[in-house]
């Protein structure tokens, strides 16, 4: 198996940078599409844990006032052969200061192309250091 094939995290770095423009403007079609549509599909988010994509579309549809902008500190990728991704971005919230960290499972499925599978997105506080 090859880890990190040049081509296939290119095409994990579009999926998640089409997530980023879709969260910043909240565009609620994007975001559902990007995420498969199954009940084993699972996003844990700051103060929700949804299971099902029923439960992750009734969030972002609950989300009228958008999304608090943000900076990207750092992405990461890593690809496992030629159909599975895994993402953390290091990013932090202009108006508060907060540290977010934010992971994405995507999985290239039959039919479908690329989707995220799961996400973790969790807080911390300002400074908290990336360590190597």
């Amino acid at each position: 198996m090859e880890i990190d094939s040049p081509e296939v995290v290119a095409e994990v770095r579009a999926i998640i940078d089409r997530y980023e423009t879709a969260l910043m403007t909240n565009d609620v079609a994007t975001l559902e599409a990007l995420f498969w549509d199954d009940p084993r599909t699972v996003r844990m988010g700051v103060n929700e844990i949804l299971v099902g994509m029923e439960a992750i579309r009734r969030f972002r549809r609950a989300q009228t006032g958008g999304y608090q902008a943000r900076e990207r500190l750092e992405v990461l990728v890593t690809t496992f052969g030629r159909d599975l991704g895994v993402t953390n971005i290091v990013y932090r919230r202009l108006a508060t200061g907060l540290i977010g960290r934010e992971t994405k499972i995507l999985a290239r499925l039959p039919g479908l192309g690329w989707r995220i599978v799961s996400a973790h997105v969790s807080l911390t506080p300002e400074g908290t250091p990336i360590e190597r």
